[in-house]
């Protein structure tokens, strides 16, 4: 069965999809990565969607505008991609999340997750593909209880298993706009949460300060400023990150208004250089104060922030004792690990397999995740996941 996994996550630049040809050999599930790419956001796209999120005030006209423009988007980029690695069976649509509802009078004790909206019509998907469509496959785990993500773990503790096998502690560590960490101790009882902001409050400030860039691309704005340190304790200081898992953030709470207040706090005005810089420091404190309270000797990173010297570096000075490698060096590409574990999730789901860790979510059990547009004749149910996952090259 051939899968095209899509999502945009909290960076929201685009689009990263991965096409995966999955095969079932006795208890062995072969997965081969037939194509994977990124497809940017139009501009105007982007600045429509930025001026809706959190906290801006927006009506249902807002929502419903962005529901249908970026499920076009979405329509358009999975077109491109069977033209260019032939026709898919499936495919399963994160969609770009507009808001993830967390109980706040409940984040002392650790927050419950009481809604999640992605947005991006699957209708437009099914029209342009002819494919079944899997999505909105974080709701059915939160109403298990769970916060709905994070949802990569169903690949990470597949993509962890030799390691661990070989009595390692690792980890998964994702690098996009929010960090998330899966840490696999045993095959049995994986743990998971959101760390903080990776890159989200990085993006925020260079794409609000004058000129067209989005990221601090290569590191280069980190490289040349200092760090601000009574700024970075005042951005240390929000409760979120010592609050156990699971828990889930976004930028409900790590948005623009939170460095903003931070500064008014502070009373300082850094250089733009000098606020990156403190930023990156801040995502790699608090993603290596999380390694190494969960004891992790082996961690595997991927998403936007392995691109950035300047965070990998830092984090290699925090983590002395951790080895420290990319998903890459175990066959499942970096930059497209998070659309590849969305094309697994759509293969569980058509399949009727769980697909959420309900030890990393902290959802009541395991789950069929997701919502299915069927074109054709579903595949058969399979009774339970088998047991190895294997990357085919």
């Amino acid at each position: 069965m051939r899968v095209l996994g899509m999502i945009s996550g909290t960076s929201h630049d685009g689009i990263d999809i991965a096409v995966v040809d999955f095969s079932v050999d006795g208890n062995v599930l072969r997965a081969r990565i037939a194509h994977s790419t990124s497809v940017p956001y139009a501009a105007d796209l982007r600045q429509r969607l930025i001026d809706a999120m959190p906290p801006a005030p927006v009506g249902f006209d807002v929502v419903c505008e962005l529901d249908t423009r970026i499920g076009q988007a979405f329509a358009a980029a999975a077109s491109r991609a069977v033209e260019e690695a032939g026709a898919v069976d499936v495919v399963c649509t994160h969609g770009q999340t507009a808001f993830h509802w967390v109980e706040h009078s409940h984040w002392v004790e650790g927050g419950r997750a009481l809604g999640t909206l992605q947005i991006g019509q699957p209708a437009w998907i099914a029209e342009a593909t002819g494919a079944t469509v899997v999505s909105d496959v974080r709701s059915d785990d939160i109403a298990a209880g769970g916060h709905g993500a994070p949802l990569v773990p169903l690949l990470d503790v597949r993509m962890l298993a030799p390691l661990v096998e070989e009595g390692a502690v690792a980890a998964a560590l994702n690098l996009g706009g929010i960090a998330n960490l899966t840490v696999c101790r045993s095959a049995a009882d994986p743990v998971a949460w959101d760390i903080g902001p990776a890159n989200a409050l990085i993006d925020a400030v260079v794409t609000e300060a004058p000129g067209a860039a989005t990221y601090d691309r290569d590191g280069e704005l980190a490289a040349t400023g200092a760090v601000d340190q009574a700024l970075l304790a005042e951005l240390l200081d929000s409760p979120y990150f010592g609050r156990p898992a699971p828990k889930s953030t976004g930028k409900e709470l790590f948005n623009l208004d939170y460095v903003r207040e931070a500064l008014e706090r502070t009373g300082v005005a850094p250089s733009l250089p000098d606020l990156v810089a403190t930023l990156t420091e801040l995502s790699a404190v608090t993603v290596s104060q999380a390694v190494s309270r969960a004891g992790v000797e082996v961690l595997v990173a991927s998403g936007g922030g392995v691109r950035n010297p300047v965070l990998m570096r830092r984090l290699g000075e925090l983590l002395p004792g951790v080895r420290v490698t990319s998903s890459d060096a175990l066959g499942v590409p970096s930059d497209h690990k998070e659309a590849i574990a969305f094309a697994l999730i759509g293969w569980a789901s058509v399949h009727g397999l769980p697909g959420n860790v309900p030890s990393c979510t902290g959802a009541d059990g395991p789950r069929v995740l997701g919502r299915i547009s069927a074109t054709g004749t579903p595949p058969p149910a399979i009774d339970t996941w088998p047991g190895t996952l294997v990357f085919e090259r």
